[in-house]
């Protein structure tokens, strides 16, 4: 150890301490390195002043790049991965430290920032809705009005909830919806719902400021979903999205709503589609819109249904906007994910769309029309309501229509 070490710091080495917050790195004078742990995409798009990268998946390969020598600080997305590497380095007789809560500290510090001025936040929420109607007017309002019109989404008298999870996705549509409300024909009521399941204090809290930043008027309720399905082994996600479907639905109808609007544009609709056939043997899609089993009168509708994912992204990063990527508690650990990181059935999906893509660039429109052109005379089988038909069903009877 270096005696000539500041004491605070010598005192955190010594101690073992890994976990450091941003105001303890800048505090930190000494000629030190940086490493941005996360993504390239991540970091071109995005990083701390004088950021090296290396990507969490490649570091072990570049081990000579890290320096003996200096006081080492790692960021990634939540702080966990970067702390995996800090104590292998430590084990390694590096000083290495861990940003606590990693890029989403510098967001939050960002964000607090912001909201204490309030006419930069006021303009910065004006922005985000000038841009809905002039800059995204044809790839966002435009497509979210046609959805609208074409699937017979709204009606009348309808009073939604518009259920905010805290993504790029939902708090579009919130804006969406507000534009609508404001020069829209239809009558109806909105009411923006958040459902807290458990989520850590740090998405809650992005939650609160993002509509707070963007003057979305949440109502907001808890749940204790993610401590019930915690001990489902591996793989909770099925029930976890089935407790939250129902959650929201429940108290939707306990405020009055006929109708819950959820988030999924037409990338998840057309990933939806190539995973029933490739991974369950199946023909189906995700429909614009739906009657609920479990909750008479009440429907779920899917406005975003012909906005794609990367006009949302664009929209997000012309206004310097920052969500939640992936805020359940069991895949934490990945949070830029959003259920799609590498090794998930939809990241694979998306990949392959992708590859598709450069050979054809119209592979997304063919796969979303697909399920609208369907030929039910070309097919071995299908099912109605839950039964089964097969062609073998009136296969003899056609054959003597025809002589």
């Amino acid at each position: 150890m270096n005696r000539y070490l500041p004491f605070y710091y010598e005192r955190f080495f010594m101690n073992g301490k890994i976990d450091v917050s941003l105001d303890e790195m800048q505090a930190d004078t000494r000629e030190k390195v940086l490493i941005d742990v996360r993504t390239e995409q991540e970091f071109k798009t995005e990083s701390l002043p004088d950021a090296v990268h290396i990507p969490w998946e490649e570091f072990y390969d570049h081990m000579q790049e890290v320096p003996k020598d200096k006081p080492v600080y790692l960021l990634c997305y939540t702080g966990k991965r970067s702390a995996d590497i800090a104590e292998k380095l430590r084990a390694d007789g590096i000083e290495a430290y861990n940003i606590e809560r990693g890029w989403q500290a510098v967001l939050q510090k960002r964000m607090e920032a912001l909201l204490a001025d309030d006419s930069a936040s006021e303009e910065s929420a004006k922005k985000a809705e000038r841009s809905i109607i002039k800059t995204f007017r044809r790839d966002l309002w435009t497509k979210f009005v046609r959805a609208i019109k074409q699937y017979e989404l709204i009606q009348d008298g309808d009073r939604i909830a518009v259920c905010i999870s805290g993504g790029k996705d939902s708090m579009l549509m919130a804006k969406l919806f507000q534009e609508l409300a404001r020069h829209g024909e239809k009558n109806f009521d909105v009411v923006y719902l958040v459902m807290n399941p458990g989520y850590n204090e740090l998405n809650y809290q992005t939650i609160l400021d993002n509509a707070k930043l963007l003057g979305v008027p949440i109502t907001v309720f808890k749940s204790e979903i993610y401590d019930i399905v915690a001990g489902e082994g591996d793989s909770p996600c099925y029930l976890c999205a089935r407790m939250r479907r129902g959650a929201l639905y429940s108290h939707a109808k306990e405020l009055g709503c006929n109708k819950i609007a959820l988030g999924h544009h037409y990338d998840d609709v057309i990933e939806t589609i190539l995973m029933g056939m490739l991974y369950g043997g199946q023909i189906q899609t995700m429909m614009p819109k739906l009657h609920s089993q479990n909750f008479p009168g009440m429907e779920l509708i899917r406005p975003l249904y012909l906005i794609r994912e990367d006009d949302i992204k664009r929209w997000r990063d012309y206004n310097n906007l920052n969500f939640i990527a992936c805020a359940c508690r069991f895949t934490e650990s990945c949070a830029t994910c959003g259920g799609t990181g590498k090794g998930s059935k939809r990241a694979d999906v998306k990949a392959l769309i992708r590859q598709l893509h450069e050979q054809n660039e119209y592979v997304e429109a063919n796969i979303f029309k697909s399920v609208e052109n369907v030929h039910l005379d070309t097919l071995i089988a299908y099912k109605k309501d839950g039964e089964k038909h097969s062609f073998l069903d009136t296969y003899d009877e056609e054959a003597k229509q025809d002589i």
